[in-house]
């Protein structure tokens, strides 16, 4: 399913990647566990409540935005960028904290602008700004030897400016002060818990950012993250706030 906002559409295509289509094509974190290449299956029947993985490459992007290491997928912004297209990344990303065997971004065959946790620029006639996205120390989101999982400085969400709608993502952070003094158009909080914000939590962001619509993303990909989605979107529209389960 796509989901229409204004002149925009808002495609989730699994785990945290998100396309948006308005003037320009847009791609939030595209890739990881086989989202993008088919081979993702879904490990439990709460986790067919997700986008079906098909075989993408469009290579239709005009700008990818990458949150953090996590959601770093060379393969995937292959598949989805254009030859020209331009990949804007937090500076917080060191392949050298991966277990994976990652290529640097530097190493990467396309245009690169990296940016701090709190800053702006314009990439692809893109007006973005960005937003620190971590775990609390004394919250819920630690290793079993207490650190987060996602330490401060590490990774970011992005506000977009698309065709005059402002989106955000949040990135794979727990709730924190500042989000909901956001002005947000379309709001696509990740939703499954355990590495993030939880559906509970993210409802209650929702409610006070109060966005025209919201479309939750970053569940039901891994038994971890699974959630009920659909107690997530009746919990809001108890609250007067349109939500579209891309699933």
């Amino acid at each position: 399913m796509t989901v229409s906002y204004d002149n925009l559409t808002i495609e989730w295509l699994g785990y945290a990647t998100v396309r948006i289509e308005g003037e320009r094509t847009i791609y939030l974190d595209p890739g990881r566990y086989g989202v993008l290449t088919g081979e993702w299956e879904p490990d439990s029947d709460r986790g067919r409540a997700h986008p079906e993985a098909t075989d993408y490459r469009p290579e239709d992007g005009d700008l990818v935005c990458l949150s953090h290491v996590h959601h770093y997928d060379p393969d995937g912004i292959d598949r989805v960028l254009d030859d020209g297209g331009t990949v804007v990344a937090c500076e917080g990303i060191n392949t050298r904290t991966s277990s994976r065997n990652l290529p640097r971004l530097l190493d990467l065959a396309y245009d690169l602008e990296k940016i701090g946790t709190e800053a702006q620029l314009i990439a692809a006639d893109t007006p973005i700004w960005t937003v620190p996205a971590y775990n609390e120390p004394d919250g819920p989101h630690t290793r079993a030897d207490g650190t987060p999982i996602h330490p401060e400085g590490r990774g970011c969400g992005f506000l977009l400016s698309v065709d005059g709608t402002r989106l955000f993502w949040p990135g794979d952070t727990d709730v924190l002060p500042g989000h909901e003094r956001l002005d947000v158009d379309v709001l696509l909080p990740p939703i499954g818990g355990r590495f993030t914000m939880d559906r509970e939590a993210a409802a209650n962001l929702a409610e006070a950012m109060d966005p025209d619509l919201v479309v939750p993303i970053h569940y039901n990909t891994f038994e971890a993250i699974e959630t009920d989605s659909t107690a997530f979107a009746d919990d809001l529209g108890a609250r007067g706030i349109e939500v579209a389960l891309d699933e």
